[in-house]
């Protein structure tokens, strides 16, 4: 099975480097980064020091549920090139673990997939997950925050 480490949509991300609404209908905040610890969730690099972001709330799902977590993340404040979907982890998943958790096709966590998982075993925890036929994708989260990091899928 071959696994790819996804970032945001470009739309979605273009729109709210122009100005657009967060998922809770606000402008993104502009911020200068201090080059420590601040991943673009679109490029999935680091925001290098003195570049202006972005910290904004994000919703990566559809629809409101329940189950639909709202969080905040950051985006480079320039147009940046979205990362090309590898089965790498990205160079944002810097932390030694990270949440990794299956969702269903519904959007909603399908219960037990979710584990605070060694950065190093991220890739093999997603492959595993996908051998259920009820995981139609996987988040990778801040085992210290709960922010989303970015998206994994089958390919």
């Amino acid at each position: 099975m071959t696994i790819q480490f996804t970032a945001l949509p470009t739309d979605d991300v273009r729109a709210l480097q122009r100005g657009g609404p967060d998922a809770y209908g606000h402008t993104p905040e502009r911020k200068i980064s201090d080059g420590d610890g601040v991943p673009c969730r679109h490029c999935l690099s680091n925001i290098a020091a003195g570049d202006v972001y972005l910290i904004l709330a994000y919703r990566p799902f559809p629809n409101l549920q329940p189950y639909a977590e709202t969080g905040p993340i950051f985006l480079h404040a320039e147009e940046c090139e979205r990362a090309v979907g590898t089965g790498e982890p990205p160079e944002i998943l810097e932390s030694p673990d990270y949440i990794v958790r299956g969702y269903g096709s519904d959007d909603r966590i399908v219960y037990g997939s979710g584990g605070v998982i060694p950065t190093e075993a991220i890739a093999a925890r997603a492959e595993t997950l996908f051998k259920r036929e009820d995981i139609a994708y996987v988040h990778v989260r801040s085992a210290r925050n709960n922010c989303y990091q970015c998206r994994i899928e089958r390919v």
